[in-house]
């Protein structure tokens, strides 16, 4: 049996890998700071380490061929933590020979990503996040290539699904569509990448059982779902069977804002990605691993919504026809 030890298996991705790689057959060590590990089947061991102690993390990832790497500082620790967490990471990789799984972002690709982003479209971002992401993804390829430790890595757009909450999808989208509105922070006609995390945790072990046939470093993208705001919106209204009113992100207050509160400033630093047009292409992976997980945008919406104690009992015809 193959182990997987899934670093900060309380995150959003993380849990849901847990999950993913569990009900694959693998055997799962969750870890996390606490020791503590929610929302998981109790046949999965829990170890404790905190991740910027690089020992610590080598011992609790001992037995593993596997090593998901779900650590996500918040935004304003970025600067500080992002790359020497994944420098401990792949310290821990390197001791016991471990294929390193790593779910990359856009942020890379900047104000300049294309309509479709493919496996070799440029990296050219110009934000400090995106900087970052470019210099870390930088670091796995040479440790692959000094090494030989493999980094598979999978890049997918903004989160949704799963019951661990801090996606814009819960924080913001859904956040009062419990009272009838539906916030969105950009145009609606814009195309925005979307993965649904239960179909991403899916591809991820697709990945893995084949990473005896990839190179020490691959990337790939994963689809999932792209829709404006007006489809997500419509599938929202079709879960909670209602409509809803829309309302809008203030992003210049947002942008004052971040003069004094560093949190705001991180935030408003990325609000390109909800007026800039994107989609991932998957042909590289599809070319791999057969058909993407890929759930039913309308039942994936649903869930998501319901996994946050959104009613969404309501049949989506007791909405008016659209027009």
């Amino acid at each position: 049996m193959q182990t997987i030890a899934v670093i900060g298996a309380n995150g959003r991705l993380g849990n849901q890998i847990a999950l993913a790689f569990h009900s694959a057959g693998y055997r799962v060590i969750a870890i996390t700071r606490s020791g503590i590990a929610a929302h998981l089947p109790a046949q999965i061991e829990r170890r404790t380490a905190d991740a910027t102690d690089r020992q610590a993390l080598i011992r609790a990832t001992e037995g593993a061929q596997f090593i998901f790497n779900g650590l996500n500082p918040l935004y304003t620790q970025w600067a500080k933590l992002v790359l020497p967490l994944g420098a401990n990471v792949m310290a821990a990789a390197r001791a016991h020979g471990a294929v390193h799984l790593f779910p990359g972002n856009v942020y890379n690709h900047g104000e300049t990503i294309p309509p479709v982003l493919k496996d070799d479209s440029p990296q050219e971002a110009r934000t400090r996040k995106g900087a970052i992401r470019i210099e870390l993804e930088r670091r796995f390829r040479e440790e692959s290539s000094r090494s030989g430790t493999q980094t598979i890595l999978l890049r997918a757009g903004d989160f949704f699904g799963g019951r661990v909450a801090g996606t814009w999808f819960d924080l913001v989208i859904a956040k009062k569509i419990a009272n009838g509105i539906f916030t969105y922070p950009g145009p609606m006609d814009i195309p925005h990448a979307w993965a649904y995390l239960p179909d991403l945790a899916k591809a991820f072990v697709r990945l893995a059982d084949e990473a005896g046939n990839l190179q020490p470093f691959e990337t790939f993208q994963f689809p999932g779902h792209t829709m404006t705001g007006t489809e997500l919106k419509n599938h929202c209204e079709a879960a909670i069977g209602q409509t809803l009113k829309q309302r809008g992100m203030p992003w210049p207050l947002l942008r004052l804002g971040g003069l004094v509160v560093p949190m705001l400033r991180e935030v408003s630093e990325m609000a390109y990605l909800w007026r800039v047009a994107h989609s991932l292409d998957g042909s590289k992976l599809e070319a791999l691993i057969g058909p993407v997980p890929k759930a039913d945008p309308q039942a994936a919406v649903a869930t998501a919504l319901s996994d946050f104690g959104i009613d969404t009992s309501a049949a989506k015809s007791a909405l008016p026809a659209a027009v």
